[in-house]
Parts: C-alpha cells; structure tokens; sequence
C-alpha cells in the first residue's frame, strides 16, 4: 500500500517563520508481476509527486516532481531520495524547469540520493535549472548502483536569464555528482562557477555561453560503434548555427556527454537522440518523451 506523508502543522509554521522551506521527497519503486510501481511516497512542501503514468506499458513507471513554491530562494533546503528495488524501472523528470532566485547572502542547497538495485533502470531527466544572475545554489547528488543496475541522468543548467540579457555576474553554483557501486566509484563531477568569474568567458570554461549540461551512462560500457554514432549526432540548432560545442568520452561502465552553447533546447534534443540510441541498444526499444514535455 502507497504510504503518503505531508508536512505537519508545525512544519508550515516554521516555514514561515523562517521565510524559506526545508521541502522533503521520498519514493519506494517495486517490480509487481512485471510492473513497477511506487511503494512508498512521503513528502513535504513544496515538494510533492504528480500521479504516475505509463505511457510505454506497465513496465516503465513515468514519474514528474512538482516544487509547488515555483522557485529556490536563498536559505532553501530540499532533499530528494529514490530508492529502485530490484528490476523496477523507473523514469524521473520535473514538471518545469527549475528556477533558483537571487540570494540575499544565504546558500540555497538540494540534496539527491538515489539507489538503483540490480536489475533496476533509472532514467534521471530533470528539465532545465535556470540560475538567475545573484544565485547562491549548491546541488549534491550521489548514486548507490548495485551491479547490473543502469542509470542513465542528466543535467541542463543555464546561467542568468540571457533571454533578458541577464548574465551570471555575482553569486555562485556548485554541483556536486557521484556514483558509487559496491563502495567503489564509478563517476564523480564536481563543478563550481563563480558569477562575473573569468571562466565564464574563457574558451576552457563556458567561452562566453550561457548553457552547460552534462549526461552521463553509467551501468554498462558501450561499444565503439555505439560511442561513434553518438559522436555523429547533430548538437547544433537551425538558430545558433556554429556557436555550441559538444564532447563524448567513453568512460568505464559508461558513457559522458558535455554541451555547451546558446540554447537549453539544443542540448536537450542532443540528449534525447543519445538516449534513443542507448535505449535501443540496451533495453530494445525507443525512447519514450515524457508527455510533459510536449508543448
């Protein structure tokens, strides 16, 4: 049976005493007679889970996270743990791109864990993060993969709201990723940029580019055909033409893809195809897009 835990009373009253939320998400996946289902749902505002569908059958359980406050501010704390039981398969995103404010002084912080046991899939595709120029913000997500368990995550994270001509000329990001198996690493990243830093303009940072995202295969190493058809995927979009660039990196148990340019879109769409040709190759069928997605 789905357990289902709100905040309390007193949780609400701290909340706005303190003027910002320490919001709280956790959900159990089981494989029931070959669908996986959410066993276990507790959670605290603003964060909160949207109802689970299937559109690609029983055995992908499609699921979108909702930050009902619309927006991180300076002081905020969000924790978010996933656990995958044994041949669940699961797909995560969020129901809009995320959007972290400008910060007085306070550091606002989201912590991820996320445990995939053996036999399990996890497809971690959040939309965008949007950085506002002043931002304080600080990600940690870690991964606990049994063996033979996959994770396929990415992140897509655009610096200042270049739309209004806005760049990222104070504050600060960190993000923090890790995948452990058996208390061995696989893959860790960590990043940090510095708003008005002069790795924002320098052709080894962000060469003046206003979008940086990071997909990573971890799991199950690829071939080098599987590695060069992903190297043959178009990154570039009829709108920036020539401004982007991209980078695959075979790495062991997995795959890396870097992007960097104009355009959340273009990275996304780089994404998706990757994911295509993963899907395929491993699990023998096509990507399915989250309906949230399509506009």
């Amino acid at each position: 049976m789905q357990k289902s835990v709100t905040e309390t009373s007193i949780d609400r009253h701290l909340n706005k005493i303190q003027n910002n939320w320490h919001g709280r998400l956790s959900l159990t996946y089981a494989n029931r007679s070959g669908k996986t289902q959410i066993i276990r749902n507790e959670m605290q505002a603003p964060l909160k889970v949207q109802r689970p569908f299937y559109p690609e059958g029983k055995e992908v359980c499609h699921t979108a996270i909702l930050h009902t406050a619309g927006g991180v501010v300076g002081g905020d704390r969000l924790e978010f743990n996933c656990h995958l039981q044994p041949n669940a398969k699961a797909l995560i995103t969020t129901a809009a791109a995320g959007k972290i404010y400008r910060s007085s002084g306070q550091q606002a912080q989201q912590k991820i864990e996320l445990k995939v046991d053996s036999g399990a899939v996890l497809e971690w595709l959040p939309q965008e993060t949007i950085v506002f120029d002043g931002a304080i913000y600080r990600q940690d997500l870690r991964v606990e993969l049994a063996p033979q368990a996959k994770i396929l995550l990415w992140e897509i994270t655009r610096f200042g709201r270049s739309a209004r001509g806005e760049k990222f000329c104070s504050g600060e990001w960190r993000s923090h990723s890790e995948i452990w198996q058996e208390n061995r690493p696989l893959w860790i990243d960590r990043q940090w940029l510095k708003g008005g830093a002069k790795m924002l303009e320098s052709p080894h940072g962000l060469a003046g580019k206003p979008v940086a995202a990071t997909l990573a295969w971890v799991g199950e190493a690829v071939t080098a055909e599987i590695l060069e058809k992903v190297r043959a995927l178009p990154y570039e979009t009829t709108i920036y033409p020539g401004t982007s660039t991209a980078g695959v990196t075979r790495i062991p148990n997995g795959l890396l893809c870097r992007y960097r340019g104009d355009s959340t879109a273009a990275a996304r769409d780089w994404f998706v195809r990757i994911w295509q040709l993963l899907r395929l190759s491993f699990a023998g069928r096509p990507c399915c897009l989250p309906r949230l997605w399509i506009v």
